[in-house]
């Protein structure tokens, strides 16, 4: 038996569904999600291990104007994908057919040999006879191999995704064991939950301007506990008011939906420690972002 394997690129605009694509694949929560555009930083491996494939997806950050050197960083590291895998899946949503952001994604595919299929994802969320024109519309901006409606969220089409990419897969090697899921740290994991709660639960440009580090994480074993020290940092003093809430409430609340996850991700009890630091202007000073892993 031949054994198929590939690289596979998941890219796209800013909140069209590209994390929970890759956790619904997977069957299981690998990436943060949020109705907050921008929300993934740092390219996320995800592996999909059958008997005869295994499918390494990479997830990317959002393409879009950039503001910060944080900014920059994250669609850098979106396009650089592009180059570094065998497939790739351009993802769109419903009722969005101009897509502007798609721009320099079809642009960096121009004259490119590897498979691409375009994604049009919630499209539980859409009138149905917009399908037909859309794929029409996007077909003739670039050669698409293939074009899937799907729904991330529900399941719908993803399936016949996963089945689309096994036949494009190529004979090639398993790049990692199968019972791996990911080449993520369990401290990158761990700052990426607290990430998320902290988009939960602060709204506007507030959780933008966070970041996540772990300092320190201790298993006791036979008490079935993980204790976890990690550092929230934010720009400014005021910031840092707002993220700690009154009488410590924010901070606390965060904590506490953080540990809630991290319980159901590890299988043991948490204690989870959180602080918040200031770190002056971290997303536009390039030593710091790469001080706290960006």
């Amino acid at each position: 038996m031949t054994f198929l394997s590939g690289y596979i690129a998941i890219i796209g605009p800013p909140n069209v569904g590209k994390s929970t694509l890759l956790n619904r694949i997977l069957g299981k929560k690998l990436a943060i999600v949020s109705p907050r555009p921008q929300t993934t930083r740092n390219r996320i491996l995800g592996i999909l291990n059958g008997a005869d494939f295994q499918m390494v997806f990479m997830d990317t950050p959002g393409i879009h104007n950039t503001r910060t050197a944080l900014h920059r960083s994250m669609v850098a590291s979106a396009l650089a994908a592009l180059n570094e895998v065998d497939i790739v899946t351009v993802m769109v949503q419903m009722d969005q057919e101009k897509h502007m952001e798609l721009d320099p994604i079809l642009n960096n595919l121009k004259g490119t040999r590897k498979p691409c299929l375009l994604l049009i994802n919630k499209i539980d969320k859409g009138p149905k006879e917009r399908l037909l024109p859309m794929i029409r519309g996007f077909q003739e901006r670039f050669p698409f191999e293939a074009v899937l409606p799907i729904s991330a969220l529900k399941g719908e089409g993803v399936g016949l995704l996963v089945d689309e990419l096994k036949s494009r897969l190529e004979p090639g090697p398993r790049f990692f064991p199968e019972d791996m899921e990911t080449d993520q740290s369990e401290a990158f994991l761990i700052s990426e939950i607290i990430r998320e709660k902290i988009y939960y639960h602060l709204k506007q440009e507030l959780p933008y301007s966070s970041a996540v580090t772990v300092e320190k994480i201790d298993e006791d074993i036979r008490k079935g506990l993980l204790s976890i020290s990690a550092r929230i940092h934010v720009e400014t003093v005021s910031q840092k008011g707002i993220f700690i809430g009154k009488g410590g409430r924010m901070i606390r609340a965060i904590g506490r939906s953080a540990r809630m996850d991290l319980e159901r991700v590890f299988g043991v009890h948490v204690y989870l420690d959180l602080m918040v630091r200031v770190e002056k202007n971290w997303s536009r000073d390039t030593r710091a972002m790469r001080r706290l892993g960006y």
